[in-house]
């Protein structure tokens, strides 16, 4: 008797090899906030010019995400996986031997921001996804976000660490030695995926590609998902990028900021897995709403006080339980309007629109920065936006698109 049904195994290796994967390219984006402050004390670049690159690194992510994830849904994860890894080396070694700012930017906003793409959630998740019964479908990517989301908590430990041991440089070298386990990961997720009658939702094995963008362009809750997820990513890369500098604005240590960081990646774990459960008994549209919501008050009542140690600990753990909960409901819509086949390549459009809030988010906390001398604009902002995307979520419909219907019959 096993203890694990045949027909859920492809979904389990695809969680356990796909989400370290994800877990190594998580954890190596949030830890590059680390690295913000000591390379522009190292090296005298400016805060500014550094988040440009930081901006350029979450742009470049968004912009080859629909790439990535048409390759694999065509080709297959494992090709593009091994692709983004050597990407990622590349970015990697030129970020440490270059002594100017737009090589830097290069190697950082280009190279590994596209790597980020091909080891992204479109990719892994939509792997996840066609292996997986549809009435799982949610909890599994919720327990896959959240593996991903543990190397959010501890690579950023482990980098602010090797900075301190060896500098900026040694954990740049460090984080390459890493992708190595990316690409063995990625040989995990030679499996099947499930059969066309086995995944029901719109019969799409006569639509072509160029027939699915169109319809997605003319969904109205395809056109609201996209814009709530600009908001997701606006929320995550200025944090993510400028939170151990706003620590160290307030009086406090990089340390600190550091933790922050990592009690993210930590709450993050629950509440990914936690929007995955309650992503089978409740409307995702109602989750994704109540979590903009949440977030909106949380900046609120953060601002509303002295930041000290304790309550930036607070506000991060709080705000890692809403970081990247998102993602189970965002995908699962997704696939819900316009079946599996093609959610690499739609959750990555979606994705896209995440990236641009990200590059907004990263690069304009910056230039906040320099003009002003702290945050304060940029964390009102956020309200704002969080505000809005709690609204515009709640018009969805989670049903089949009306406009792939008589396709299915």
């Amino acid at each position: 008797m096993t203890l694990i049904s045949p027909s859920l195994r492809p979904a389990i290796l695809a969680l356990i090899f796909g989400g370290l994967a994800l877990s190594i390219m998580l954890g190596l984006r949030q830890a590059m906030g680390v690295l913000l402050a000591p390379v522009a004390q190292d090296t005298g670049w400016s805060i500014a010019g550094l988040g440009f690159g930081f901006a350029l690194m979450n742009l470049m992510w968004g912009a080859a995400q629909p790439v990535a994830g048409a390759l694999s849904d065509k080709h297959g994860p494992i090709p593009v996986m091994l692709g983004a890894t050597m990407l990622a080396m590349s970015g990697l070694l030129l970020m440490n031997l270059t002594d100017q700012l737009l090589w830097f930017n290069f190697g950082l906003g280009i190279l590994v921001g596209a790597a980020l793409a091909g080891v992204g959630f479109p990719v892994v998740l939509g792997a996840i996804v066609k292996r997986t019964p549809i009435e799982r479908r949610s909890m599994f990517q919720g327990i896959g976000s959240s593996i991903g989301s543990f190397g959010m908590f501890a690579m950023v430990l482990i980098a602010q660490d090797l900075v301190d041991i060896g500098g900026w440089h040694f954990a740049i070298w460090i984080a390459m030695a890493l992708m190595l386990a990316v690409a063995l990961s990625s040989i995990g997720l030679a499996t099947p995926v499930l059969s066309p009658g086995a995944t029901p939702g719109p019969s799409q094995v006569d639509l072509q590609l160029t027939e699915v963008l169109r319809y997605a362009s003319r969904e109205r809750g395809f056109i609201l998902l996209t814009l709530g997820f600009f908001v997701c990513g606006f929320h995550v890369a200025f944090i993510a990028t400028h939170l151990p500098n706003f620590a160290i604005s307030c009086g406090l240590t990089a340390e600190a900021g550091a933790f922050g960081l990592a009690l993210i990646g930590l709450f993050n774990m629950i509440g990914s897995l936690v929007a995955g459960w309650m992503g089978s008994r409740i409307p995702h549209r109602f989750i994704l709403s109540g979590i903009y919501g949440l977030r909106a008050i949380a900046i609120i009542i953060f601002m509303s006080f002295p930041v000290t140690e304790w309550s930036l600990y607070l506000f991060t753990a709080v705000f890692g339980l809403l970081w990247l909960s998102t993602v189970p409901g965002t995908n699962s819509i997704v696939a819900i309007l316009f079946g599996p086949k093609f959610v690499g390549m739609l959750f990555g459009i979606v994705f896209f629109s995440h990236q641009l809030g990200a590059f907004l988010g990263a690069w304009m906390a910056g230039v906040l920065y320099e003009i002003h001398g702290d945050y304060d604009v940029v964390w009102w902002i956020s309200i704002g936006l969080g505000v809005a995307a709690a609204l515009v979520h709640l018009p969805i419909k989670e049903e089949m698109s009306n406009q792939l219907k008589p396709a299915a019959a």
